[in-house]
């Protein structure tokens, strides 16, 4: 089965997660500059309230027996210190039905198989 691991980042965390993945033997990630706020609604400084704080998305298809290892390796490089700190992100799992590899046409199901798509 084929899972797509959504991580938000902090934005000064990113290439240490890249990082990471690519040593942890996942290349293929996908980058999005995001913005959100959790739990805590945001930041406040002096007077001001930050409801939006910057971000970044990564997103990654894997097979889901590398599920709880790809989740450690970005938890580890995403976490500020050794204990965290709020802000620090989030980490979304959802299941993949399909992928298509454009160039290929080769569509990959869920089960394994591979076929050809005519376009």
């Amino acid at each position: 089965m084929l899972i797509m691991v959504r991580a938000i980042v902090r934005p000064d965390k990113v290439d240490d997660v890249l990082a990471s993945l690519m040593d942890a033997g996942f290349p293929a990630v996908t980058k999005f500059s995001v913005a959100g706020r959790g739990k805590q609604r945001g930041i406040k400084i002096g007077q001001i309230t930050y409801d939006e704080i910057p971000k970044v998305m990564l997103m990654i298809v894997i097979d889901d027996k590398d599920k709880d290892f790809t989740i450690k390796t970005i938890m580890k490089a995403a976490r500020t210190g050794d204990k965290g700190a709020f802000g620090d992100g989030k980490i979304f799992i959802t299941q993949v039905d399909e992928m298509y590899t454009v160039s290929s046409g080769i569509k990959e199901t869920a089960a394994g198989k591979l076929e050809e798509v005519a376009i």
